[in-house]
């Protein structure tokens, strides 16, 4: 007799990275490939900005801009799971509280948040809802939303290309091991093509605010634990996201949009 064949979807990159990447329930037949997965994380931020967007764009129509950004906000809270906050949470604590590299790296591991932690995260959370709430219109916040999170995982997947590793364990190290320079030139490329198709020439402008914003937290690493793990990665997504939503709101409040 033959084996019945595996339920669920081909290991195909995209897949790959939404599963990993966010709560939407995807079966794959077979484990990913690693070397393979982190390229099309943009993709995958695509798809999560797109929802979160949507939200707040369609809220933004019937409701308050206040309220629409809280909504767009937590719609992204919820098809992530909140992955990337708890990362951001774990190394302000660890960096906030601990006076040598082994002290912050064990604070870091610790699944309870402290106050740094806390206060870090509500910060993220007030600034994302603060910016999408003062875009001027609905489609602004759709493509703004979309564009943060493109490129906000664009710039965290070259920050994993080209930082070392703060210690060779969990998932922070598997993916930072199968990430060279190449893939993570191929997602920015593939994070700054999707950012053109929703903001125009501001792309340029949104990409390179990622990779700064990015390349400080990756700094901060270096001195603070010798380099990055998974949770430095989800610190650096929040922060250039942040970044790039504060950009793109303060661009659009100055400046007609190209699709206007």
């Amino acid at each position: 007799m033959t084996e019945p064949a595996a339920r669920g979807l081909p290991p195909w990159g995209p897949f790959a990275a939404l599963q990993f990447l966010t709560r939407i329930p995807i079966r794959l037949r077979r484990a990913p490939d690693m070397a393979g997965l982190v390229v099309w994380f943009p993709l995958a931020g695509a798809v999560i900005g797109a929802l979160a967007g949507a939200v707040g764009a369609l809220a933004f129509e019937w409701t308050s801009p206040l309220v629409a950004g809280a909504l767009a906000v937590v719609a992204g809270l919820l098809v992530t799971g909140a992955f990337h906050e708890d990362g951001l949470g774990d190394v302000a604590d660890g960096f906030g509280g601990g006076w040598t590299v082994e002290r912050r790296l064990e604070i870091m591991k610790d699944s309870r948040h402290g106050t740094y932690g806390v206060a870090a995260m509500c910060s993220s959370i007030v600034i994302r809802v603060a910016a999408v709430a003062s875009m001027p219109s609905a489609a602004t916040v759709f493509v703004g939303v979309v564009t943060a999170h493109v490129v906000a995982r664009g710039a965290a997947v070259a920050l994993m290309a080209s930082v070392p590793l703060a210690r060779h364990g969990g998932l922070g190290a598997d993916y930072g091991q199968a990430t060279t320079r190449s893939r993570g030139a191929i997602a920015l490329a593939m994070a700054a093509a999707i950012a053109f198709v929703a903001v125009g020439p501001w792309a340029l402008a949104a990409v390179l605010t990622a990779v700064v914003a990015a390349a400080l937290v990756g700094a901060l690493a270096r001195r603070k634990i010798g380099g990055i793990s998974g949770d430095v990665l989800g610190a650096a997504e929040q922060v250039a996201e942040c970044a790039v939503l504060v950009l793109v709101a303060s661009l659009a409040l100055r400046h007609d949009p190209w699709w206007a």
